[in-house]
């Protein structure tokens, strides 16, 4: 199964998974990391900047 982006809501009837760790933490800002460069890479030159993507609360 494809891993899932934080942006993603989760599967109707599950829980909410349970805090990262610190470790899962820094790997998945390193992943982010990586993709915004890969992003930026693929986009110069530009006139305008990257946007990162900004969530929507997942309701309740």
């Amino acid at each position: 199964m494809a891993e899932r982006d934080r942006k993603d809501p989760p599967p109707p009837g599950t829980s909410r998974e349970a805090p990262a760790t610190p470790g899962q933490e820094r790997r998945r800002k390193h992943h982010e990391d990586l993709n915004q460069d890969e992003a930026l890479e693929e986009t110069f030159p530009a006139s305008d900047p990257v946007s990162p993507f900004v969530p929507a609360r997942v309701p309740e």
